[in-house]
């Protein structure tokens, strides 16, 4: 039983990576889970993902491209005002300007970065570098 679809979809793409496939099948897809791997492409972390619906929650194919150091949820899902989002940055990122955070904010999902630059907060949900 999946407690959290997003968590099982970025540790497959995380494990994956360490062992050098170039592509894994995730399962169950969801909203968010298709949301996150759209800005890993937008920011070149993966060549791009296929869905493919098999009548038992769907299945995404992802196309690896080896630039993913580590990607994972972050739990609790903490809220983050709009000056909050340093904090975040220095506990889960290697470095700044390296990787990014996604928050989901009442605008929909988008990194720290396209959140700090509309002014609005939100709550931390995963990071990729």
């Amino acid at each position: 039983m999946n407690n959290d679809p997003l968590a099982n979809v970025l540790s497959n793409i995380n494990n994956a990576e360490k062992i050098g496939r170039k592509e894994v099948v995730v399962k169950p897809i969801s909203k968010i889970a298709k949301t996150i791997l759209d800005l890993m492409k937008t920011h070149k972390y993966i060549e791009g993902y296929e869905e493919v619906q098999d009548g038992r929650g769907g299945q995404i194919i992802v196309k690896l491209s080896g630039k993913i150091n580590k990607c994972a949820v972050i739990k609790p899902r903490l809220p983050v005002d709009k000056e909050g989002y340093e904090k975040f940055e220095k506990r889960h990122l290697p470095a700044k300007d390296f990787g990014f955070i996604v928050v989901t904010t009442p605008n929909g999902i988008m990194t720290q970065n396209e959140a700090k630059k509309k002014g609005i907060g939100g709550r931390v949900i995963a990071y990729v570098y």
